[in-house]
């Protein structure tokens, strides 16, 4: 693999650009002043790109009424208007198809005024108002593309009720007629908790407030998310100065991203926990000097691992950064590996005693894998090789010894790749902050569940860390791709199997007769070749 651009800090905490093999590649003269504003023609474009996106959104959340995620009790169906796409599924799911299709199609347009390498592009404040008006309506639609939400109210509520969340589930706990164990997915229902303790202490609280009251829940929790989401994009542009990325760029691929605008803002997933929570603490770490920023970056790394593991990884990753900033020898390794080990130990010690339920999270990491889903790439070749070749063969089905060899090798696969690129960070070959992207990425691909929203792990720490074609490519295909796999719907669907497809076809007509109408008009696609632009300190 071929390495991305380094950075080294000069003792005023800037950065500067080093090619694959080392050697300076400093700013050009031009660059040096930063990209100019956007010109008359290029502002009216990005406003006809922002009502596209709008416009996108809107039918978005009209069609959530009656394609989204909603609860069993649907609290707007008796209403006569607001609750009349609940009574026109097809025609929602028709609405809510052609608002994705519009919001990927804006984004794709928004990334040709933050491509890298142009001399004019757009501010971080005209991004922001963008992002704010695409997410605006998503924020508060109902739920769409999952049902995740009902699961984590329920086993907050399992907190709550004084049960432990690791050993119950929602049916035990609460029983079958529970609120909120009505809305949880069958499969769900009793199965103990896959979310850290932190994120059930979290729960908990929310629980306390909200009670059984099943709207005011998935308010709150959409409120924490965003909230989350925030953070993260307070953190984004200052990380990606630091690698000498240009922030607009970063925030393009990041907080503008349909994949956060589809999982985040309107399906809630705790994605937005992990991310705020790890970015926040790998700028602070960096931003602060000494032993100071070891601790503040690595309790806060550790509190984002207790909300979802995969965050456990950026402290090795943050570690390496450390160590490269000071001198980048053997010894200023183990010194710092040591320190990060105890910090680890002592804010995860203290996470598990407040919580009163002791190491039985340690024991649930496995459970999300009770889904068999063709996404994840081992968990196909799987169930394609110990199902599909081995019953064509005359063997008999082997799907779950086949599936628990393919789970071993893309776990060992996992590790492999993680310490293989910590030992590239450490040795000045890669970014601190590309590697954990990449393994992110890794862990995400190799895992035995494979989600959409899982891409998020590895998103944020590549964009604000490499301008790389390659990379920067991959991310704007399979982010465009992959918002567009997962129906809005989030369940199973009554008459799913004919209203998917004439909602679809519906869909797809109504964007083709847009896009003819705004033929020349449209800013086009972005480009995605390599930029060097000054960095920040």
């Amino acid at each position: 693999m071929a390495a991305a651009a380094t950075e080294t800090e000069d003792p005023g905490g800037g950065v500067s650009e080093r090619d694959p093999l080392g050697a300076s590649t400093g700013p050009e003269p031009d660059e040096q002043r930063g990209p100019a504003p956007l010109d008359e023609r290029e502002r009216r474009q990005l406003a006809l790109t922002r009502r596209f996106g709008t416009t996108g959104s809107l039918l978005l959340a009209v069609g959530a009424i009656g394609a989204g995620a909603a609860p069993v009790d649907n609290p707007v169906s008796g209403m006569r208007l607001i609750g009349l796409p609940a009574r026109m599924p097809t025609v929602a799911m028709a609405c809510a198809w052609l608002g994705m299709l519009m919001i990927v199609t804006a984004w794709l347009w928004l990334g040709r005024f933050a491509a890298p390498g142009r001399p004019r592009r757009l501010s971080r404040p005209q991004l922001g108002r963008t992002v704010v008006m695409w997410a605006l309506p998503l924020a508060v639609a109902p739920p769409l593309f999952s049902r995740d939400m009902y699961a984590y109210l329920a086993q907050s509520a399992v907190a709550a009720s004084g049960a432990d969340p690791y050993q119950v589930g929602p049916d035990a706990a609460l029983g079958v007629d529970h609120p909120l164990t009505a809305n949880v997915p069958n499969i769900w229902r009793d199965t103990p908790a896959p979310y850290g303790p932190l994120f059930l202490m979290l729960g908990r609280v929310v629980a306390l407030v909200v009670g059984n009251d099943v709207v005011f829940g998935v308010l709150a929790w959409r409120t924490i998310m965003i909230a989350s989401l925030v953070l993260a994009i307070w953190a984004i542009p200052r990380l990606a100065a630091r690698c000498g990325v240009h922030p607009s760029g970063a925030l393009w691929l990041t907080a503008a991203n349909p994949l956060v605008l589809f999982h985040v803002v309107s399906g809630m997933h705790n994605e937005a926990l992990l991310l705020g929570m790890m970015l926040a603490g790998l700028e602070l770490g960096l931003r602060l000097r000494g032993t100071l920023g070891l601790t503040v970056g690595g309790v806060i790394i550790v509190i984002a691992g207790a909300i979802k593991p995969p965050a456990f990884i950026a402290l090795g990753f943050f570690g390496i950064q450390l160590v490269r900033r000071r001198g980048g020898g053997m010894l200023e390794l183990v010194r710092t590996a040591a320190l990060l080990t105890v910090i680890f130990l002592v804010t995860m010690a203290v996470i598990t005693q407040t919580s009163t339920w002791g190491l039985g999270w340690m024991e649930t990491f496995d459970v999300p894998n009770r889904i068999k889903t063709w996404l994840a790439p081992m968990t196909a070749l799987g169930m394609f090789g110990g199902g599909g070749v081995s019953m064509l063969l005359g063997l008999g089905n082997h799907t779950d010894a086949m599936l628990s060899i393919t789970k071993v090798v893309g776990y060992a696969g996992c590790a492999v790749v993680c310490l293989w690129l910590l030992w590239l960070s450490f040795r000045d070959r890669i970014r601190p902050l590309t590697g954990l992207g990449i393994t992110l990425g890794a862990v995400a691909l190799l895992g035995p569940v494979l989600h959409p929203w899982y891409l998020l792990w590895a998103l944020a720490p590549l964009a604000v860390s490499t301008t790389d074609s390659r990379i920067r490519g991959s991310i704007i295909g399979i982010s465009a791709v992959v918002a567009l796999l997962v129906p809005p719907t989030g369940m199973a669907y009554v008459l799913r199997a004919y209203m998917i497809p004439f909602a679809v076809i519906a869909a797809l007509v109504a964007f083709g007769l847009i896009l003819l109408l705004l033929r020349g008009r449209s800013p086009g696609l972005p480009q995605t070749r390599g930029e060097r632009v000054p960095a920040g300190s």
